[in-house]
């Protein structure tokens, strides 16, 4: 069964958005622009964010 894991590899700032993308297949960058949109359409973006950076654990 697959994990939700923050990526090691696929980073910019802790891995959520890489780890996200690998988890759904699909391309990090596409995760990144949908966390941007958040942040600036309703400023949740970060705090969502944040709370994914502690409640995700990293890959090994």
């Amino acid at each position: 069964m697959r994990e939700i894991r923050r990526s090691q590899e696929n980073r910019v700032v802790a891995g959520v958005c890489g780890g996200l993308g690998e988890y759904f297949n699909i391309d990090p960058v596409i995760i990144r622009i949908i966390w941007l949109l958040l942040t600036f359409a309703a400023g949740g973006g970060i705090l969502i964010y944040l709370i994914c950076w502690v409640v995700i654990p990293s890959e090994y």
